[in-house]
């Protein structure tokens, strides 16, 4: 039975096969200051806008600054042995692949299926923050917003006291791209680079207009003494000190999430021992100080309570219209950037999830409807039109704060794997040529672990369970059906 459960996939068969299908032999092109690009592009999205105000409302007050700082510091961690990792295995699946050359086809299940948390619990997240922005910005046009019922969940209730049913445009948005993806769709650099630069210029905009409106009053005390805070769900979250500023950082994390497109590029970087490095460091170092400077705007304008209350939706656009005084205009730009920028982000992490079950339906993990692909428009059309309805059941019936700390928890733990598979490749193929590799492993691979173990530590133990049980439901899965599937058990 062991030998069953950590059966490895041989990297040079994987390698091979990858050359028959043309996904090795990438040009390199890219310079230090590309991947920079690539890493700010990646990197800057709706975690920024949405999930800031749930950690200052829910667990750290102003100290969300520190708590940028933390996962900041785990993501650069993870980021070097994701990059080590794609300079060997230049092939689509992510963590997955990496982890079934390394760690076993169990682990390597068990990161797929925890993938799920990141992209289509992830997509579900965000088409929920784009629900709440599509209400704000029909508020400021004069339009009456989708009723409450119907642009919430059923456990959410309004201050008037009307309950939610279901979150119609977070499904109606998610339906909208599937299809989008199922007819197939091929990004635009240059429409790419705008939506980068108009995320940027949201930022230092916020930075620089709020900085004049800050409340000094708001930031004291820096750190709120240890508390607890009760959400309106009636979950009870540490709020400040210590656990506050880690739990906070569990939260921020979502704001991370998609750097690790950096480590992907390592094949087409012109000098990748150099160059990625500075490409994942550079663009972390860059994002968060940008972050910190945000954090510190949005806690400084508005008190916690304004984000307990009326900030706790649309919390950027709110904020700004109600203390950004004479920048109403600006309000109406953030409104409309975010829902652009957010569709693009459900695009993604929507094709992400069909690619890594691909890889998985391949390998026979999941059954074949996963990697079928549409006669016409050779996408993986069916498995897109199931992962909506998967998505759609989170989007439609439970709140952001709840899908948002289990897409974080879920990559947190992926980080994790990461890490402690280098150190198991080091040990067990040091041959193997490296374009990147991380330094000081020994030490950067254990932190990576500790840090990303501390901020699910700080997540609490309600994510803690929601995690053992979405791992529990995947284990199920895979005695029952991918152990006697794979390809690997058919030789």
């Amino acid at each position: 039975m062991a030998s069953l459960l950590t059966r490895t996939k041989s990297i040079d068969r994987l390698m091979a096969d990858s050359g028959a299908s043309g996904e090795s032999g990438l040009k390199r092109t890219l310079g230090a200051w590309s991947l920079v690009g690539l890493g700010i592009g990646a990197i800057i999205g709706a975690g920024l806008f949405v999930r800031t105000a749930a950690a200052i409302a829910e667990r750290a007050g102003p100290s969300v600054t520190l708590a940028f700082i933390v996962a900041g510091i785990g993501c650069a961690f993870a980021g070097l042995c994701y990059a080590e990792f794609a300079s060997m295995i230049p092939i689509a699946g992510s963590a997955y692949t990496y982890s079934y050359t390394t760690m076993g086809e169990l682990v390597a299940w068990i990161i797929g299926w925890d993938l799920v948390l990141e992209y289509a619990v992830g997509a579900a997240t965000v088409a929920i923050a784009w629900s709440q922005y599509l209400n704000n910005l029909l508020g400021i046009l004069g339009v009456s917003p989708v009723p409450y019922q119907w642009s919430h969940s059923a456990f959410e209730v309004s201050a008037s006291g009307v309950h939610g049913l279901m979150n119609l445009p977070a499904v109606f948005i998610l339906g909208v791209l599937s299809l989008v993806l199922v007819r197939g769709t091929q990004e635009s650099a240059l429409l790419n680079g705008i939506i980068v630069i108009t995320k940027v210029c949201i930022v230092l905009m916020v930075i620089a207009i709020g900085w004049g409106f800050i409340v000094p009053a708001n930031h004291v005390p820096y750190i709120p003494e240890p508390s607890t805070f009760t959400t309106a769900q009636g979950v009870t979250h540490a709020y400040g000190g210590i656990m506050g500023v880690l739990g906070a950082a569990g939260v921020v994390f979502f704001a991370y999430i998609g750097f690790d497109a950096v480590s992907t590029a390592a094949q087409e970087a012109k000098n990748p021992s150099r160059d990625m490095p500075i490409g994942i460091l550079g663009s972390l170092v860059i994002c968060t100080i940008l972050y910190v400077l945000f954090a510190h705007v949005l806690s400084g304008v508005a008190s916690v309570e304004f984000f307990r209350g009326a900030g706790g939706e649309a919390s950027v656009a709110k904020a700004i219209e109600t203390y950004f005084i004479g920048y109403g205009w600006l309000a109406k730009f953030v409104t409309v950037a975010i829902l652009a920028g957010f569709s693009s982000v459900i695009l993604v992490m929507l094709l992400g999830q069909s690619r890594v079950f691909y890889s998985m339906s391949r390998d026979g993990l999941v059954p074949k409807i996963f990697s079928d692909t549409h006669p016409k428009y050779r996408t993986p059309w069916k498995s897109n039109l199931l992962f909506f309805c998967f998505t759609s059941l989170f989007a439609g019936f439970l709140p952001d704060s709840i899908v948002g700390e289990m897409t974080s928890i879920g990559t947190l733990f992926a980080f994790i794997l990461v890490c402690i598979g280098i150190l198991i490749l080091r040990s067990k193929r040091p041959e193997l040529e490296r374009a990147f590799r991380v330094p000081a492993v020994n030490i950067v691979a254990p932190l990576g672990v500790i840090t990303c173990g501390a901020m699910i530590y700080g997540l609490g133990w309600t994510n803690w369970v929601r995690l053992a049980v979405w791992l529990a439901i995947g284990l199920v899965i895979y005695f029952a059906y991918s152990q006697k599937h794979s390809l690997l058990n058919k030789g």
